[in-house]
């Protein structure tokens, strides 16, 4: 895979995107940052990040045969693809907190934010943002964060930890085809953090609500439990799950 490095960048994905516009990609290309000054996670967020202490990069990689109504299973991909990544590196209590956040006991090591690339109304690629917290022992008021090296007690060589990334990434899109849909979505929701378990859960008027969850729709909503044994679909702008 062509890798790009650079030293502090706005956005590895909007570079990225802008590239693809000028070169028209069609093979695999990262591009990792030292710092990325402006990085984004779901909903608009904003992903923190000290400058050489993490791992910041997107990756592009073509699409060929997955049709728009299936690209949550891209998605799937790459949670599967982090979550072999970190579990190679022994970390604790793995997990994949719904949509795609990898959790290692509890707490959010890595955040992935995935940009769909259309032509004429068909999937030809995908830009796939990561931010791993590799060294970094502090993040400011976000109780839920931490790192490898926090959790493990271990230092880690950055670019050992994007090989180790890129290898799974490859060997998770190698079996993105439609034969292989139903065992990747049933490993994916195997690791879904508080599955089968009664959880908290804040709705879009800040209600609070207990489901349990119980499995994922083919189009990504999460499938709750709810009383009277109604099963719930959210979306991701509908719901909050609580830790």
């Amino acid at each position: 895979m062509h890798i790009i490095k650079v030293n502090a960048i706005d956005s590895t994905n909007s570079f990225l995107r802008n590239w693809n516009r000028e070169k028209y990609l069609t093979t695999p290309v990262c591009v990792v940052a030292k710092e990325q000054l402006t990085g984004k996670g779901q909903m608009g967020t904003t992903w923190q990040s000290n400058a050489n202490e993490n791992l910041t990069c997107s990756v592009f990689m073509p699409i060929n045969s997955i049709e728009v109504m299936d690209q949550f299973y891209i998605s799937i991909a790459v949670s599967l693809a982090v979550y072999d990544t970190l579990n190679s590196l022994i970390l604790p209590k793995l997990s994949i907190k719904w949509p795609n956040d990898i959790l290692s006991d509890r707490y959010k090591v890595c955040g992935i934010l995935i940009e769909n690339i259309l032509n004429s109304g068909r999937l030809r690629g995908v830009i796939i943002g990561i931010g791993i917290n590799v060294n970094q022992l502090e993040f400011d008021n976000l109780p839920f964060a931490g790192s490898i090296k926090q959790l493990t007690g271990k230092n880690f060589d950055i670019d050992e930890v994007l090989q180790v990334l890129l290898s799974k990434l490859k060997n998770r899109f190698s079996e993105l085809s439609q034969e292989n849909f139903d065992v990747l979505k049933e490993e994916y929701e195997s690791l879904l953090f508080r599955k089968d378990k009664p959880s908290t859960f804040v709705d879009v008027k800040g209600d609070s609500f207990v489901g349990i969850i119980k499995k994922v729709s083919n189009s990504g909503k999460l499938q709750i439990l709810l009383e009277d044994e109604v099963i719930g679909d959210f979306d991701l702008k509908e719901i909050k799950l609580l830790y």
